[in-house]
């Protein structure tokens, strides 16, 4: 996918949660998820892509409590 292609991709997708909704954010998203994982051909090609996103979240969330000073 070219750049491009993927800053229109993303924005198209900002879009549509922009129009949704933030109570329905998270469904589309899902819907956008399954529909992406149904088009591959193995599990094995898509369970890395959610490991690698769990992943990055984990981080994040750590670094956040670290970011946080005590009381």
């Amino acid at each position: 996918m070219t750049d491009t292609d993927l800053d229109r991709s993303y924005s198209a997708l900002s879009q549509a949660l922009t129009e949704v909704g933030q109570e329905r954010a998270q469904l589309l998203l899902s819907m956008v998820c399954l529909a992406l994982i149904a088009r591959q051909d193995t599990a094995s090609e898509v369970l890395p892509l959610i490991e690698r996103a769990r992943l990055q979240l984990a981080a994040d969330i750590a670094q956040q409590h670290r970011a946080v000073p005590p009381r």
